[in-house]
Order: structure tokens, then C-alpha cells, then sequence
């Protein structure tokens, strides 16, 4: 295949109540050298967060003025989802990746999932978590069954053979992913992106082993069993009736 140069990655960041890690998780992201001399637009989304995250950005930001970084708030909560969705409407880069703004995901590995894409291999790239040699937490059993078999039960839908479906880190072709029509406003933008992406003629997704720093409820972890719940339902709508 022939390589593909990009010129611009767009990195997609959900923040709701993450005062305390924004700023480290934002210096990870502009230490990154990207391959190829790709430069980067760092779009932080705020959903209305109740504490100090939108002070911080605004600390931040007066702190960096050259930064690649755009900001966006919600003027109420709405989800992750929806989040995601500003973000990726306003993304201006030729693919896109979604940052969480916590430090479960190591921004350092960008790279590795941009090389599929830039060999000419793939049109999509999901980080998982439960691939490879690379650090993880040892944390939840039974987070990562659910993981897996909210994994497995979507595969079986849309024929895929992923690991991880809810890994944060996917990346996109921004034209491909913006012609979708997302609706999920919460955790359930996870199994619609993949139900819909899966439908799509030829396209080419890999999968890339990435490490995982996973945090605990109280260290201010938000995902729980209702989202669990609500993927499923999600695998089952978007897969079958709403196509």
C-alpha cells in the first residue's frame, strides 16, 4: 500500500471534573513528537464541569499562549458522548484521536497507532488494552470481563474480531467519522461509532496493544455498571434496528 502523509492530528479531549490531572495530561500530549513531523490541534471539550477544570484550562492556557489547544464548554452536562461529538465537529485535522483527560491513557503512544495509517494500511485504529506486553494496572476483574464481553458481543454483531471496544483510544479518518450521524450521548458512543464504522464499504481497521494507568472510583474513576447496561443496549440498537 502506498504511505499516506498527514499533516494535522486532531486530538479529541472529553473533560468533565478533572481539575487535577488537565494540566499533566495536556503536557503529555504537546511533549509528543508525532511521525512524519505531523503537527498536532489539541481540542479540549468541558462538560459543564462543577469544579476547578475550566480555572485550570484558563491557568493553562495563559500559561502556554502558543499552544495548539482550542476550547469548547457545554453550558450544561451532557455526557461524554456529547462531548465527543463537539470535538470531533470541530476537528480540522485529516484523522483524529480521542484523548481522555485523565491519565489512564499514555499519550506517548500515539505514534503507534498513527503507523497503520501512515504505511497505508488502515483507515481506523483502536489502542487496546488487552493486546501486547505493555504496562497495566491490575485493578477491576470484573471491569475487564464486562469489557470483554461487551467486546465479544459486539464482534458478533458487527463480524469483527476487536479486543477492546471500549478502549478510549481510537483513531479516525476526520472525514469519515464526521459523515456519521452519532447519537449517543453517554458511554454508549463507544459500541454505536463501532456498530456504525463497521458498515462502512472496505474500510480497514486495526488494532493496536497500548498500556493502561487505570484509576479507582475514588482516585475519580466515572464509568459503572449502568453504562455497562446501556452498551448493550446500544450493541442491540445500533447493530439492529437503527442502521
Amino acid at each position: 500500500m502506498p504511505p499516506v502523509t498527514i499533516k494535522k492530528l486532531s486530538i479529541i479531549m472529553p473533560a468533565y471534573n478533572e481539575s487535577r490531572t488537565i494540566a499533566l495530561i495536556l503536557d503529555k500530549v504537546r511533549a509528543v513528537e508525532l511521525i512524519q513531523g505531523i503537527e498536532k490541534e489539541i481540542i479540549v471539550v468541558d462538560d459543564c464541569s462543577t469544579d476547578d477544570t475550566e480555572k485550570a484550562i484558563a491557568g493553562y492556557l495563559a500559561r502556554n499562549p502558543s499552544s495548539p489547544i482550542r476550547y469548547f464548554r457545554h453550558d450544561r452536562n451532557q455526557g461524554k458522548g456529547a462531548a465527543l461529538h463537539t470535538g470531533i465537529g470541530k476537528a480540522t485535522g485529516e484523522y483524529l484521536i480521542i484523548q481522555d483527560a485523565d491519565l489512564e491513557y499514555d499519550p506517548g503512544e500515539y505514534n503507534d497507532l498513527l503507523k497503520p495509517i501512515v504505511d497505508g494500511f488502515a483507515d481506523v485504529v483502536y489502542g487496546s488494552r488487552f493486546l501486547g506486553g505493555r504496562a497495566h494496572r491490575i485493578l477491576f476483574f470484573w471491569h475487564s470481563i464486562g469489557n470483554r464481553f461487551l467486546t465479544a458481543f459486539s464482534n458478533i454483531f458487527t463480524n469483527l474480531n476487536l479486543t477492546d471496544v471500549e478502549t478510549c483510544y481510537k483513531l479516525f479518518m476526520t472525514e469519515l467519522i464526521q459523515s456519521l450521524s452519532l447519537q449517543e450521548k453517554r458511554f454508549g458512543f463507544d459500541p454505536e461509532v463501532t456498530a456504525k464504522i463497521a458498515r462502512i464499504a472496505n474500510i480497514r481497521i486495526y488494532e493496536v496493544g497500548i498500556s493502561y494507568y487505570g484509576r479507582t472510583f475514588a482516585e475519580g474513576k466515572k464509568i459503572n455498571w449502568k453504562d455497562g447496561f446501556r452498551a448493550l443496549y446500544c450493541i442491540i440498537k445500533y447493530n439492529l434496528f437503527q442502521k
